[in-house]
Order: structure tokens, then sequence, then C-alpha cells
């Protein structure tokens, strides 16, 4: 894991289109700003971690007997 420490203000690029940058300092909470192309999902991790969940139990799902019924054409 890189640790990077910033200030109020600063950020880091990563790769050429991805940015991050520190918004706020308030206690203990940390507020940042992403600045990424709407083709790149942004999630907490968190909820990046449900989702992948959701994934799996998703994937362990058996599709319906007739299935192949479903893509036929008529």
């Amino acid at each position: 894991m890189l640790v990077l420490a910033r200030k109020l203000n600063e950020s880091i690029v990563i790769g050429e289109n991805v940015e991050i940058v520190v918004i706020e300092i308030k206690g203990d909470q940390v507020k940042l700003g992403i600045k990424a192309p709407r083709d790149i999902p942004v999630y907490r991790g968190e909820i990046f971690e449900e989702i992948q969940k959701e994934n799996l139990e998703a994937a362990k799902t058996l599709p319906p007997e007739n299935v192949d019924e479903l893509f036929k054409k008529k």
C-alpha cells in the first residue's frame, strides 16, 4: 500500500484521469473530492464490498430450467 500525506486542497493523481483532492479536514474526518470520467465507477469501500458479495451470490443462483425459451427468436 502506498501511503501519502496531503494537506488541505492538495491532491493525488491516479493514472492520467483520476484526481483525489482533500476538500476539508475536521477532527478525525477528511472529506475528499474525486474527479474521474463518468465511465469509471467510484464507490465507498463498504459499498464496493457489498456489491461484490451480492454479485457472488447472484453467480451461485441456478438459471431456470427453461432459460433457452427466453432467448428463442419468435
